[in-house]
């Protein structure tokens, strides 16, 4: 999936987050006159008060209960690098970052992926997952609008119809009923969740029930299985799939809460009592 940089300008703003502790000291001296740490802070905070706050104290909660390396910030920035080569440096400075404020950005954006990987996962999900990911299947399927034609479809395959001919008459989707519902190999995440979860339970050659899916209802057929070349073991494989579980099962609005609610944050400014 292709990275942006512009989901992370904000956390790179997170220096300016330093002025915490405003007085009359000049921060910007013109010769209109002079702008105090004070005038500033009252200044950042109707702009971006309430969500500079929220990103200030997550990222001190996280910083305290995680530890982020050099090394991995810089295996994160070589990914961007190589995705954006020689304009990374222009697309980076059009959104107001620099390298060093962009290293921080992401130095927040592990964070995040620590604190999501610590969702508590079942082992038993973590292996499902795993069943799955490590074996992807030769599948075909019929798309219709409405279980009732789909179950009648069932009926017609149960009867001996051929499913080749009827998903090139009655499928909706076009590009594989020409193929004759042939949706060929696939592995988890390439279809949607309820077509997947369905087409792994399936033994081989066997026709599904109805399964609804945002498109309509499908009836799957799935014609073979075959391991993932290179997929690797459970146990190399644990702390990825434990990941991206936990994205499926926690959004990170959720888990912010819990670790705001843990560390008991209090708000002494009266202006941003609604920050949380």
């Amino acid at each position: 999936m292709k990275k942006t940089v512009f989901a992370l300008t904000l956390a790179a703003s997170i220096g300016l987050a330093a002025c915490s502790d405003p007085g009359e000291e000049v921060v910007v001296s013109t010769n209109i006159g002079d702008i105090t740490q004070n005038e500033f802070y009252e200044q950042m905070k109707s702009l971006a008060g309430t969500a500079m706050l929220q990103q200030v104290v997550i990222d001190q909660i996280l910083s305290d209960k995680y530890e982020v390396t050099d090394k991995e910030i810089e295996e994160e920035f070589k990914v961007y690098k190589e995705q954006y080569g020689e304009s990374l440096p222009a697309l980076l400075s059009s959104n107001g970052l620099t390298e060093e404020t962009f290293r921080d950005s992401l130095r927040f954006s592990i964070l995040q992926k620590k604190a999501m990987a610590d969702v508590e996962i079942p082992e038993e999900d973590l292996k499902a997952y795993y069943e799955q990911a490590s074996q992807e299947l030769h599948a075909r399927h019929i798309l219709v609008e409405t279980e009732e034609e789909a179950k009648a479809i069932i009926e017609e395959l149960k009867n001996g119809a051929d499913f080749a001919k009827l998903a090139k008459e009655k499928s909706t989707d076009t590009a594989s009923g020409a193929e004759g519902g042939d949706l060929g190999w696939f592995s988890v995440g390439k279809m949607v969740e309820p077509f997947t979860d369905a087409a792994y339970s399936l033994e081989l050659n066997t026709i599904s029930e109805p399964v609804k899916s945002e498109f309509g209802f499908h009836i799957i057929e799935v014609l073979d299985k075959r391991d993932v070349e290179g997929y690797g073991t459970f146990e190399e494989k644990e702390a990825e799939i434990r990941e991206i579980v936990a994205a499926e099962v926690a959004d990170w609005a959720t888990v912010q809460a819990d670790l705001i609610k843990e560390a008991e944050v209090k708000v002494k400014d009266e202006d941003l009592k609604g920050a949380f």
